[in-house]
């Protein structure tokens, strides 16, 4: 089968690679659908991100959905034929985190194309993959593959909706308007938030999410002060989802959040953040961190299945993927393209 596998920044090939054997207690799954995610861009626009960096050759892609090929004799519930998402994590089950309901925490976690380890862990953007069962999430029959594909980045938010706490009547911001920003706005309406405003330096991400829901964007590259009239009475926000992993966007959030406010840091930046420390005692702020997903992605499935949620306006584009440099240079265009899904269909 081919695969997309990246060897260097800028090195994005085609190859053909073997399919791993399939056990009798798994699945083979003809992936469709992938959605370019930005660590894909980060990889393969700087060979990764923080301290992370591609050291061996490596399948990027981690957001798929496919159609179920082949069935193990020992497996049940699965049919060849089925539709499905396909979570990328593959968490032990046996250490400590695991054994507590945090198997976002893994000590040994196997999530498809990370190079956080040494070997790397393969990524799905190939043309089959062989799956346990726990990760197969089947899509109805009217949702498409490339919104099952987004069931990923679509957890993402939920983890960080659900880490927020109650958001019911709540002004909630949402600072960074890229896919997983735009998430956190359906997300956030989902969980019960009655105000939300996006804020974002480019206006064709704060396009999408006003389709999305939100009630209010603000383009803060063209206006700095665009959040200065929230500032009164210490502020007018709830809850700050901080989904750029912009230093400035992060900190300067905090005049217009009430005191007691919280913040959730959704996105990764490429460093250290310098935070304003006594602001965060002064207005008591609760700070929390929010990293990948588990259990959501059976709930982001079963939303996208119910049609509660709808993910269709992020999807800019879909290519195929024999054409992932124009795919990927795409992706990285935020004035042409929100989310870029690849077929191997």
């Amino acid at each position: 089968m081919e695969a997309l596998v990246i060897h260097a920044p800028g090195d994005l090939r085609i190859e053909d690679v073997p399919t791993p054997q399939m056990g009798p207690q798994q699945l083979l799954v003809r992936v469709r659908c992938g959605g370019i995610c930005g660590s894909d861009l980060h990889y393969y626009q700087h060979g990764g991100f923080g301290t992370v960096r591609i050291q061996q050759p490596m399948i990027l892609g981690h957001e798929v959905a496919g159609v179920i090929e082949s069935v193990g004799g020992d497996v049940t519930g699965f049919s060849v034929g089925q539709r499905a998402a396909i979570t990328p994590s593959r968490p032990c089950g046996l250490c400590r985190y695991c054994q507590q309901g945090l198997q976002n925490h893994c000590l040994d976690m196997q999530y498809y194309g990370s190079a956080m380890r040494m070997p790397h862990v393969q990524g799905a953007f190939r043309q089959q993959i062989v799956v346990n069962p726990a990760q197969v999430h089947l899509l109805a029959d009217g949702v498409s593959d490339a919104e099952g594909a987004l069931a990923e980045p679509l957890s993402v938010a939920l983890h960080a909706v659900r880490r927020a706490g109650p958001l019911v009547g709540k002004n909630v911001l949402v600072t960074g308007s890229g896919p997983i920003g735009a998430l956190l706005v359906i997300a956030a309406r989902r969980a019960g938030a009655t105000h939300i405003t996006v804020t974002d330096v480019a206006e064709a991400p704060l396009r999408t999410a006003l389709k999305v829901g939100a009630d209010e964007t603000l383009n803060v590259g063209q206006d700095a002060q665009a959040l200065a009239r929230y500032e009164a009475d210490k502020g007018f926000f709830d809850v700050l989802f901080e989904a750029s992993g912009n230093e400035r966007a992060l900190a300067g959030a905090f005049a217009v959040l009430r005191p007691r406010g919280v913040i959730v840091q959704v996105g990764l930046g490429g460093g250290p953040m310098n935070l304003p420390v006594n602001t965060i005692v002064a207005k008591e702020f609760d700070l929390r961190g929010a990293f990948r997903f588990h259990e959501e992605f059976a709930t982001a499935v079963a939303l996208l299945n119910k049609r509660l949620v709808d993910v269709k306006p992020l999807i800019s584009a879909t290519l195929p993927y024999r054409d992932a440099s124009r795919a990927f240079a795409l992706a990285a265009d935020r004035s042409r393209a929100m989310k870029v899904v690849l077929d191997f269909d």
